[in-house]
């Protein structure tokens, strides 16, 4: 079995513009003499490779700790892709019944693109973007997707990645109440 970890580094990650800066500070160190290494960390909920919740951008919706798990975990499909996607670029996920999707490459979710994987049973898409909607407009895919409670995931690291089947786990942390949540992807090849 092949594992490949499809994340980025949090500290390292890029950030969307307006969002929090991840930041870490000593609480206890082993070099001052206290009994134990602890860290404290301060970071957006939608820092690095993360999943969008429901609530991200819909009111009185799931939020991360709610969504169902069985959508972040299962065979996926890593597909390379560029420029803006249409409704007739998705084609195949219809005919070949994909439930999980990651886009590798420079990619922009056409709202139609988002409405026709509404329209079936897709549990999950993920893309190496900051945002899998219009930096112009980044609402009106997102509302599309997250109203049909599609798991987003964004800032995948899928460049190394050959394309072809995987099976995917990209849990999100269990957080009471957000919108969003970092995860740790890993693609398996068995």
């Amino acid at each position: 079995m092949k594992i490949y970890d499809i994340s980025q580094e949090i500290f390292g990650a890029v950030i969307y513009p307006g969002d929090p800066v991840p930041k870490k500070k000593a609480v206890l160190s082993l070099e001052n003499g206290d009994p134990c290494n602890l860290t404290q960390i301060e970071l957006g909920s939608h820092t690095g490779s993360h999943a969008d919740a429901p609530s991200h951008f819909l009111k009185n919706a799931k939020t991360v700790d709610q969504m169902d798990l069985k959508k972040c975990i299962g065979p996926c499909s890593v597909v390379s892709m560029k420029g803006t996607i249409s409704a007739s670029d998705l084609a195949f996920v219809l005919k070949n019944k994909i439930s999980r999707l990651l886009i590798k490459g420079d990619i922009l979710l056409s709202n139609d693109a988002a409405k026709i994987l509404s329209s079936i049973p897709i549990d999950l898409i993920g893309i190496e973007g900051l945002s899998v909607g219009d930096p112009q407009n980044p609402e009106e895919v997102h509302l599309t997707l997250l109203k049909k409670e599609i798991v987003i995931l964004e800032g995948l690291v899928l460049k190394e990645i050959p394309d072809g089947e995987y099976f995917l786990a990209a849990q999100p942390l269990k957080m009471q109440g957000l919108d969003g949540s970092p995860i740790r992807p890993v693609l398996l090849k068995f």
